[in-house]
């Protein structure tokens, strides 16, 4: 779930997070169990850029580690088009793979299912596809981790949730400080790119969608702050809510460098 210093946040976040002989190691949530079902599936359809789960013991999830930049070092790697878009074909890849599984009867979402509308297809959606959880190789997207907010949906849920991160839709000041660009990203043509590698979709209003999906996100967190869940608490707390309804008026007050 991006929040707006998600980066300095990184060491924090994966405090209770260790990776001993290639092997990770972290708390387990209420849907990990589902997730380690997903992604046995999507490993049995030849994917091999997901985690390879081993199991849950004692509250501890653990899973294969894969090698690469992930956490803040993803951003370098997907500033060039190559590395945008092949996030891109990743995240479709996924998709496609994950649209026939069928959920273990006592499944537990990470996040609410969102319904899909007719001629749309349903996928298990990530939930959280920033560059932070692609692992990258040489400006290279080889792998979609840390799956806590597995839920279905429609393909665009995921899309619109990327190109906030990756176009990224953000203020100049954000691009070039926060993401760590040279210089202040052509928007309109960063959506392009990465639309047209994932492939397929139908014709969609980038500006509404992404905007949406911010307050998606804003209801979400509210709902795991008001559980008493972190970091999402401290978040809240500290004014990311009304942080993440500023980000979602600047998309649409900016629809002249999107569209």
């Amino acid at each position: 779930m991006g929040r707006l210093d998600r980066a300095a946040d990184v060491n924090e976040e994966y405090r209770d997070v260790r990776i001993v002989d290639g092997v990770v190691a972290r708390p387990a949530t209420p849907g990990t169990a589902t997730g380690h079902s997903l992604l046995r599936h999507l490993r049995g359809q030849g994917l091999d850029c997901v985690p390879e789960p081993i199991g849950v013991v004692d509250g501890v999830e653990t899973l294969r580690f894969v090698e690469g930049a992930d956490g803040g070092d993803g951003w370098y790697h997907q500033h060039t088009d190559a590395g945008l878009a092949s996030a891109a074909r990743l995240l479709r890849r996924i998709h496609d793979a994950s649209a026939d599984w069928v959920p273990p009867a006592d499944a537990v979402w990470g996040a609410p299912p969102v319904p899909v509308a007719a001629g749309e297809d349903r996928v298990l959606c990530h939930g959280d596809p920033g560059p932070w959880n692609f692992v990258w190789r040489d400006q290279e997207a080889v792998a979609l981790i840390d799956w806590d907010y597995l839920h279905p949906g429609p393909r665009l849920h995921d899309v619109s949730y990327a190109l906030r991160w990756f176009a990224p839709l953000r203020s100049d000041e954000m691009a070039l400080a926060w993401h760590h660009f040279p210089e202040v990203p052509d928007r309109r043509a960063r959506v392009a790119t990465f639309v047209e590698a994932y492939g397929d979709l139908p014709a969609f209003d980038v500006v509404a969608a992404t905007a949406g999906r911010v307050r998606d996100t804003i209801r979400l967190m509210g709902s795991l702050a008001e559980q008493g869940q972190e970091p999402q608490r401290t978040w809240v707390a500290e004014g990311a809510l009304e942080g993440e309804e500023r980000e979602a008026a600047w998309i649409e007050e900016h629809r002249h460098l999107i569209e």
